[in-house]
């Protein structure tokens, strides 16, 4: 399985494209946005976002691209950016409870497991294959 969405191309330079999405999702888009709290909060984060770059994508300022990624990439990412950290922070914790170091030192060594952890991720994640097609060509389901 994959999840899609589409993208609207801001700006193309050297076979770089920066994208942003191009149909409100979350929070804006349902029909109580008007009496509800969150959908605020939803429209302050979404005026943040930054554009995104993919890489090797043919197309021009202003074109609408549909992007692909499958679920199991994503998940693999997920696992690497945020269960590796915490696994590892918490595992150098525990060993340096163990051992007997202080609070102080635990949270220290906590520390630099989390840190080891990121730059592991950083360092062995494979990188999520996005796919990018044209709304209007059909696309072959792998």
């Amino acid at each position: 399985m994959s999840i899609e969405t589409r993208v609207r191309v801001v700006s193309a330079q050297a076979g770089v494209v920066w994208v942003t999405p191009a149909e409100s999702s979350g929070c804006g888009a349902c029909q109580a946005q008007s009496a509800c709290g969150i959908s605020g909060l939803g429209k302050y984060l979404s005026r943040r976002r930054p554009d995104l770059p993919l890489a090797h994508c043919d197309a021009q300022a202003g074109d609408e691209l549909l992007v692909r990624i499958d679920e199991s990439d994503l998940l693999r990412a997920g696992l690497y950016a945020y269960l590796l950290p915490a696994v590892l922070g918490v595992s150098a914790a525990a060993a340096a409870d163990a051992g007997g170091a202080g609070d102080a030192a635990a949270a220290a060594i906590a520390f630099c497991g989390v840190l080891a952890g990121l730059l592991a991720a950083r360092l062995f994640a494979p990188t999520p294959r996005i796919q990018t097609f044209s709304p209007s060509t059909p696309r072959r389901t792998p």
